[in-house]
């Protein structure tokens, strides 16, 4: 088991009418607010209405139309610009992962006085960051408890997984009925995304049980529950779990002592919706199934065989082999199950940027240090095995 050294600050408000709390949290914090969103949907499902109502003591600035795979530019450079012009004092993040992951580069950046890319790549760590709120209306990327976002800079092709301390929001309102109007597709990106975060945790070489075991559950009752959505978008008491679930997918208390993965699917399909903007987590959807068979291999197969058993119920008196090829076809089974494109040419990804991308990969993403090493080569094969 790894050492670690673990903390996380925000306050979950969770369940329905939460939002009545919203004027007693934001009061302790400041008056004057940065209101970022997407492209509308909370003002269709009334949640904008209500904000603007418990807030209608406070001075409120809005920064809308932040897209999925957020931006760079406009963005998050409009953002930072709002928030020293305006004095704001804390930002609140209505929406999904993409208008939270935006909203956190903004914080940063707005208590930076050069390039906020400078912070996003790296280049300088943030000393400071206005405090964020968050109200969620996707369950996904689980950014309501962790400290990372990512960003995309569309002239570079870069996307960025940009992570610091600073980054926990203060509190996050999650009241499932906010998902009930999410559409199909994006409840069954969601649940890919976040079955992603946890396999990225549960595919490692150091595990504990105790581990194992929560990322197993979490699992399955994406699995399950997604599909409840999917049938009924008002079952509460999915969605309720839904939400949860992928709120604690990313917040790393699935891996407390395991060794660090490195990602690679992730580390893969940030290149795929950099260069095309696809959704993510299609993207990982079509990408995960490919690299776990590229990778399946005398050292990798027991964590195959332990999955497969655990998550998806397989004979554990068939062979290893048998094992872990029937868990990686009932993981591309299951996704496909709920309506998610299965190979990049139905998200318009074709073969013409396939060594361009694999060399992206190769050179940023740090690949060769993931659970299986991946080169340039490895990667350019996933990818192609994708198409």
């Amino acid at each position: 088991m790894q050492n670690f050294d673990y903390m996380t600050p925000t306050r979950l408000i969770f369940g329905e009418n939460v939002i009545e709390k919203l004027p007693e949290v934001m009061t302790a914090i400041g008056k004057n607010v940065l209101l970022t969103y997407g492209g509308g949907s909370i003002k269709k499902i009334g949640l904008y209405d209500r904000v603007m109502e418990l807030l209608k003591d406070f001075n409120i600035t809005e920064l809308p139309g932040i897209q999925p795979n957020p931006k760079y530019d406009p963005s998050v450079l409009e953002g930072v610009r709002l928030c020293k012009e305006k004095n704001i004092d804390v930002i609140l993040a209505v929406g999904g992962g993409s208008v939270l992951d935006c909203s956190k580069a903004i914080a940063a950046g707005a208590k930076y006085d050069g390039d906020p890319w400078d912070l996003i790549s790296y280049k300088v760590k943030a000393q400071a960051a206005l405090p964020i709120v968050d109200i969620l209306t996707l369950a996904a990327t689980g950014s309501e408890y962790d400290c990372g976002g990512v960003i995309s800079r569309t002239e570079t092709n870069d996307k960025i997984g940009y992570l610091d301390p600073l980054l926990f929001p203060v509190c996050s309102f999650l009241d499932p009925r906010y998902t009930f109007s999410v559409s199909k597709k994006q409840t069954a990106a969601g649940c890919a995304d976040a079955m992603n975060h946890i396999m990225e945790q549960y595919f490692c070489e150091d595990a504990t049980l105790l581990n194992d075991g929560f990322c197993e559950a979490g699992l399955k009752s994406l699995m399950v529950n997604t599909k409840k959505c999917l049938e009924n978008p008002e079952d509460y008491t999915a969605r309720a779990e839904m939400m949860f679930a992928c709120t604690l997918g990313c917040n790393g208390i699935y891996a407390l002592g395991n060794s660090h993965s490195g990602w690679p699917c992730h580390g893969i399909e940030h290149a795929l919706s950099a260069y095309y903007d696809i959704t993510h987590g299609e993207g990982l959807a079509i990408i995960t199934p490919r690299w776990m068979r590229h990778i399946l291999s005398e050292r990798t197969i027991d964590r195959f065989v332990k999955y497969g058993i655990n998550v998806f119920g397989i004979d554990p008196s068939l062979s290893k082999q048998e094992i872990a090829e029937k868990a990686i076809d009932a993981t591309y089974a299951f996704f496909e199950s709920i309506n998610i494109p299965m190979h990049l040419r139905e998200v318009g990804i074709g073969e013409e940027r396939i060594d361009e991308m694999a060399h992206h990969i190769a050179v940023n993403e740090g690949l060769e240090n993931a659970y299986a090493p991946l080169t340039e080569q490895d990667i350019k094969e996933i990818l192609v095995a994708s198409l």
